[in-house]
Order: C-alpha cells, then structure tokens, then sequence
C-alpha cells in the first residue's frame, strides 16, 4: 500500500523528535522532508501549501528496538490516515479511510484487512515491555 496506518506502541506515544531535538535541532530535520518533497505530499502527491513533518519509525521486535527510519513532508490527509487511532477519536475515520481508499486505490474491505493488520503489529509491539531506541538516522544532520 502506497499510504499505510503506523501505529506506534502504547509506551511509545507522546514522544517524538520534537520532544527528544531542541526547537533547531527539529526545524533542520523537518526542513530537510519539506525540501525533499517540493511542495507535494511525499506519500499522496498532492499540492499543498502547508505539509507536516512525519517520523516513519521501524521495529525490530526480537530485539527490541524502535529505529527512526526517515521523516517524510505529508499532507493533513495522509497524516490522519497514518495515525488513524488519534483521527478516529476527533471523529474523522470517515474522511480519513476515504483518503486511504483513494490513494491506495481500493475497496472498503481492503480498508478494514490493512487496519486489522496494523492493529495486530500494534497488539505485538504492545507486548514488548521496553523499547531501545535507534536515532542513527540522525547522523547525516551533524
């Protein structure tokens, strides 16, 4: 799937690069994403005068580490697709699993299997007591 839920870990919300980088420190970062993408959403492509800086985060649950990927400049809609949990308790699944149906290109069904199985990476992240932390990606910033 082209846009795809990420559903971090129960331990892991409320902290992020913002928290973690000085207000600087995450304005080079983010500028970076918006300078990459051009003015288009990075997942969708769409034109938008205002993207949002998004952390794309991997997981190696054997070993337990939480591993910054990349942050990528997205728009308002794919932001609310991926962080559909939050969306749906501002009231807007409706309008985010239509966007994720229409850039992805696909059925209602469709919708609900890709939510199950991010649900259930959820349930199995949730299962790790503790997460190390890997912010390498940060290397190319210093």
């Amino acid at each position: 799937m082209k846009l795809d839920f990420e559903l971090v870990p129960d331990s892991c919300w409320y902290s992020n690069l913002r928290s973690i980088l000085s207000s600087a420190q995450w304005d080079i970062v983010r500028k970076e994403a918006y300078a990459r993408a051009k003015g288009k959403c990075m997942i969708c492509g769409a034109n938008v005068s205002r993207l949002e800086a998004h952390e794309r985060w991997e997981y190696d649950e054997e070993n337990r580490i939480q591993k910054l990927a990349d942050v990528v400049a997205i728009c308002k809609s794919c932001h609310e697709v991926i962080h559909i949990g939050r969306t749906s308790l501002m009231g807007g699944e409706e309008r985010a699993s239509a966007h994720f149906m229409k850039v992805n290109g696909c059925s209602y069904s469709e919708y609900r299997k890709a939510l199950g199985a991010a649900n259930e990476a959820h349930r199995r992240r949730n299962a790790v007591p503790e997460w190390k932390l890997d912010l390498s990606y940060l290397k190319k910033f210093t």
